[in-house]
């Protein structure tokens, strides 16, 4: 049976407005190091994963490119970069400040975009999916601010298929990653909530699900770096 949203299977993590509070108060506490830290998480592979996002999403050049959850910009650089006029827009007042791009920024809430109807040619999101308070509500605010043909890219936390590569995994992300976080960001609490919040994140199919839901076509998923990561692709009908 299709789930229509994310039920976290970890009682500890916060629903609701719960949530959109207790997220926005991370990123604002986190945001002057996220990027170093981003770095050293993905062991580099992060840019890789961001130019694969971008690849995807084959727009003429120039087209609009809204990116949720920009953050500090990282992806909203890689857009510009592939000759697209990026747009970035985050909840977070404190990622907004410590923003590098020159693309424009906009602050907003992803499930009501200040956007009109049809207006983007692409939407993007990097790791931002598990951290949305209602992913259907998310996928329809994207169809709704695109184009028909327009493309949307979600790179997203996935997990590897192989028992042993998971448990490597497991091992990596929900202990190694808190522990540096804690001692570089000095901030333990942010960095054992991140790699708890993929409970947030529904099943492969049921995620590709969602984005049909919402009004796309060609809905498929790829993954890279043996798994650890996915990306989900769409075209809006």
């Amino acid at each position: 049976m299709t789930r229509t949203a994310a039920a976290p299977r970890d009682a500890r993590l916060p629903e609701g407005d719960d949530k959109h509070h207790a997220v926005e108060a991370m990123f604002d506490r986190i945001a002057p190091g996220y990027d170093r830290l981003n770095r050293i998480i993905s062991l580099g592979q992060d840019r890789r994963w961001r130019r694969h996002t971008v690849a995807a999403l084959g727009l003429p050049a120039g087209a609009t490119v809204l990116d949720l959850g920009c953050g500090t910009g990282d992806l909203c650089d890689v857009v510009t970069a592939d000759g697209y006029a990026a747009i970035g827009v985050d909840f977070s007042a404190g990622m907004l400040a410590a923003a590098h791009t020159r693309a424009p920024l906009a602050r907003a809430d992803a499930l009501a975009l200040p956007v009109p109807d049809a207006s983007a040619d692409g939407v993007v999101s990097g790791f931002a999916l598990r951290n949305f308070v209602d992913l259907p509500r998310f996928f329809r605010e994207c169809a709704r601010v695109l184009r028909p043909g327009g493309r949307l890219a979600a790179l997203e936390t996935g997990e590897p298929a192989s028992p042993l590569l998971r448990v490597g995994h497991h091992l990596w992300f929900r202990r190694v990653v808190p522990l540096v976080g804690g001692r570089l960001a000095h901030d333990a609490e942010a960095y054992q909530y991140l790699p708890r919040s993929t409970a947030y994140l529904p099943p492969p199919d049921d995620l590709l699900a969602l984005v049909e839901a919402a009004g796309f076509t060609s809905v498929e998923r790829r993954t890279f770096t043996a798994g650890a990561v996915q990306l989900v692709t769409g075209t809006r009908r």
